[in-house]
């Protein structure tokens, strides 16, 4: 892919400014929808903003090369297209005149990556087709190359397993559409370059070298089976709906019972949906024990006693009283 074309003048360098037809703010800056021929030769027409490319715009190099999309404060940022000189194209998210976010790329040999970006690489997960055999790869991308886990997948067969710096490394097996697959290891491989740069430094070429282990016949689940987890499925949904429900009927009784004891005056224990009292609810207040109503009912009938003496007493002062008066 090509990255010529970015823009490498600003639009009010130089001597020579250029020429611009459109709309100006009071400050005598572009802005809003105009029209300008560059120094160098490019031309945009679109939206401005105190004097920066802002919003829609159709910037068109003197190289062929051309971008149509959105900008922010003389930057390609948000979704945009860009046609290289090669004829390669991009559509899809900018972020500070780079490639990122979502976007495919169409290169000129006709291959193609659909996923995501990043400083314009390719980074995170996509899928690259090469045109060429069909093939794909379908997996994780780091600082533009194969990274991580990934599937390479050919016409009757595909490989799924790791891959580091752009080839397959590690654990894997290759599943074929016969009905059986091959598991092992991609087990990396140092050989000596013959460019050497000189006789007394090697540089070291890395290759990855397949390490058969056994081979297993594709389990494909039958139409029973599938039936089967399905019945499971539904059961354990149903099962967690009727947990669900008698929870519900649990909390329905706790609030009614708590009513209740408002209304009376008494003071209900908490319990669990489950109907034991959780440990850190073992303190709430408890109901008046049997102790505790003796000691109440002897206090009243002591007070009742000192009041009833109190009175037989004020009754024999008022008999005085009247003796006296008599």
């Amino acid at each position: 892919m090509s990255d010529m074309g970015s823009e490498e003048m600003e639009e009010e360098q130089g001597p020579y400014l250029g020429e611009y037809e459109g709309g100006r703010n009071e400050r005598e800056e572009r802005h809003g929808h105009g029209k300008a021929t560059l120094p160098n030769g490019d031309t945009y027409e679109g939206n401005y903003e105190n004097g920066k490319r802002h919003g829609q715009g159709v910037y068109r190099f003197k190289n062929g090369a051309r971008y149509i999309g959105e900008y922010v404060k003389n930057k390609k940022h948000g979704q945009g297209t860009f046609i290289y000189p090669d004829g390669s194209k991009y559509e899809g998210s900018w972020v500070e005149d780079q490639r990122c976010g979502f976007g495919k790329y169409f290169y000129v040999n006709g291959d193609t990556y659909e996923g995501e970006w990043q400083k314009h690489v390719r980074h995170g997960q996509g899928t690259y087709t090469y045109d060429a055999t069909g093939t794909r790869y379908v997996g994780t991308w780091m600082d533009g190359k194969r990274d991580c886990h990934g599937e390479l997948v050919h016409a009757n067969h595909k490989y799924v397993g790791t891959f580091k710096e752009d080839r397959m490394e590690g654990k894997g097996k290759y599943v074929f559409d016969i009905g059986c697959e091959q598991h092992g290891e991609y087990v990396p491989i140092e050989q000596e370059r013959e460019d050497k740069v000189d006789e007394e430094e090697t540089q070291a070429n890395i290759i990855s070298k397949w390490k058969a282990g056994p081979v297993t016949a594709i389990h494909l689940r039958t139409e029973e089976e599938e039936e089967e987890e399905e019945t499971t499925q539904i059961g354990e949904a149903s099962t967690e709906g009727e947990q669900a429900a008698a929870g519900g009927e649990t909390q329905g009784e706790g609030e009614q019972a708590e009513a209740t004891a408002e209304q009376t005056g008494e003071t209900p224990r908490e319990t669990s949906p489950g109907g034991e009292q959780p440990a850190d609810q073992e303190k709430t207040e408890e109901p008046t024990t049997g102790g505790e109503q003796s000691e109440t009912q002897e206090e009243g009938t002591a007070e009742e006693t000192e009041g009833e003496q109190q009175a037989e007493g004020e009754q024999a002062e008022t008999t005085e009283d009247a003796e006296a008066a008599d």
